[in-house]
């Protein structure tokens, strides 16, 4: 029977991203994927300067940046197309090193996830592969699946299995664990489509249409693609929405059918949710099998990839070392939480675009002289989970900082690492992973804005631990040493 270290059930962006993440360190995995081939129409669209991060910490932001946009951001307008909320996302680099958002096409990025794959030997893809059962042991899983072209079935055994397999996760349902309806459902078609030429008379950015009738979005993409999607009233019929004619004739505002080529159409059921277990032994979940979302942050994704970003160097530090349950347990305490408040904020902006909401989108709102409505993106904090909570640098972000052209993330991308500001001239031993700053002006900058003569900073870039005093390192240090060396 084979054995792995890890097997990952699902080969969207959050299972490519997770197998990258895990491949760095030369463990063993399998990724096993229901559909035969890759899937070549467009779903996701959006991703933020965070996830940019983590692509530039596996290595395909040089191949990758080519085939994405700068986003500039949302307006919300009514039914008069008057301007009543303003979101925009300006052209500065963030303290992730990237831009705050992007667009992109989702075939474009699971090509270059699976092309970097591929340069690691330890790593199997399994497409047409249904996963029957999975079986907790006290210190393995045991996996059953079928290869649907040849019926074959296949046992094998895995120290951790992580499900990425969507919202109808079959990971998810053999943990029986069940979903909490946040309270948003909602269908509504997607409308894909590829102009035959420019048309300088769309929006160079997205527009949410506040309208009780007819709530939409319209999204520009890369390229000449672009995405509308509406809202479907419970009194409409499927086949008559989908149909070309029906179509064509919403998209009359802004365009002919001989200016562009639709590429898919679709209906999704837009909600809101939560998995109540996350983990159950050593199974896991992540992406869309533990958490749902409306689209209109589109932070579906981006969710997705925080959660394997927070778990894959959990489970590296226990598969090098020894299985630690109580490190484990707090991937679900620092993701959930995190990600409830992105599922929140949505909430309300779908509110807002159902022309419905009687309260503030978010507290990150203001008004101009003139009464103008702008708001600002949210960054939520990590859940509890490891660290104090007394500590105020816990679970924020560690910006990026790089020195003669390197990049400073490259020595905490697999484990933790113990920053320290030039001040601390004592030994420490060679064992711990640690940087002390020499001449990197930026990040002294920083240490003294933060009033800290040292963090120790996670593999997901979030901060573990702030040190105020230089006699407090090694104190400090003895504390979260299992992760530092």
């Amino acid at each position: 029977m084979k054995k792995y270290d890890v097997v990952i059930v699902g080969f969207g962006p959050t299972g490519g991203t997770l197998a990258n993440l895990l491949a760095l360190h030369g463990f063993s995995i399998l990724v096993l994927e229901k559909e035969k081939s890759f899937y070549p129409l467009p779903r996701a669209v959006h991703f933020d300067d965070e996830v940019m991060r983590v692509f530039e910490t596996i290595g395909i932001t040089n191949t990758f940046l080519k085939y994405t946009i700068i986003n500039k951001g949302t307006k919300f307008v009514d039914k008069k197309n008057r301007v009543i909320l303003d979101w925009p996302r300006p052209r500065e680099i963030t303290e992730n090193g990237w831009y705050p958002s992007y667009r992109f096409n989702q075939p474009d990025l699971e090509r270059e996830l699976r092309k970097k794959l591929k340069s690691y030997k330890k790593v199997e893809i399994k497409q047409s592969s249904n996963v029957k059962k999975i079986t907790n042991k006290k210190d393995e899983v045991d996996i059953i699946f079928e290869d649907i072209n040849s019926k074959k079935i296949f046992n094998i055994k895995s120290k951790y299995l992580i499900g990425c397999d969507g919202a109808n996760s079959i990971t998810r349902s053999q943990m029986k664990t069940k979903m909490k309806n946040l309270g948003f459902t909602q269908k509504w078609a997607v409308i894909d489509l590829i102009l035959k030429k420019n048309k300088k008379n769309l929006p160079d950015r997205t527009i949410q249409y506040s309208n009780p009738t007819r709530p939409a979005t319209y999204c520009r993409n890369v390229g000449k693609r672009r995405r509308w999607e509406f809202a479907i009233k419970k009194t409409e019929k499927i086949e008559t929405i989908l149909s070309d004619k029906y179509i064509w004739n919403f998209l009359k505002p802004w365009l002919k059918k001989q200016e562009a080529r639709m590429e898919r159409k679709t209906i999704y059921t837009f909600q809101s949710a939560l998995a109540k277990s996350w983990k159950k032994g050593r199974i896991f979940l992540a992406g869309d099998a533990a958490h749902l979302m409306p689209p209109f942050m589109g932070q579906g994704m981006c969710a997705g990839i925080r959660d394997v970003s927070n778990l894959a160097w959990k489970i590296s530090h226990c598969l090098k070392k020894k299985h630690d349950d109580k490190l484990l347990n707090t991937y679900q305490s620092e993701r959930s939480s995190n990600v409830k408040e992105y599922i929140e904020t949505t909430m309300r902006m779908g509110e807002f675009v159902n022309a419905v909401g009687k309260s503030p989108i978010t507290n990150n709102i203001s008004a101009d002289s003139e009464g103008k409505k702008s708001m600002k993106s949210i960054k939520p904090k990590l859940g509890r989970g490891l660290g104090k909570p007394k500590d105020k640098f816990r679970g924020n972000i560690f910006p990026q900082f790089k020195n003669n052209g390197k990049n400073l993330d490259i020595k905490f991308s697999r484990k933790p690492i113990l920053v320290l500001s030039d001040k601390f001239k004592q030994s420490l031993s060679n064992k711990i992973n640690y940087y002390r700053n020499k001449s990197n002006t930026k990040l002294s900058r920083y240490l003294e804005n933060v009033n800290c003569e040292g963090l120790i900073v996670r593999p997901d870039r979030f901060i573990l631990a702030s040190i105020k005093n230089l006699k407090d390192v090694k104190l400090i240090t003895k504390r979260n040493l299992k992760l530092l060396i």
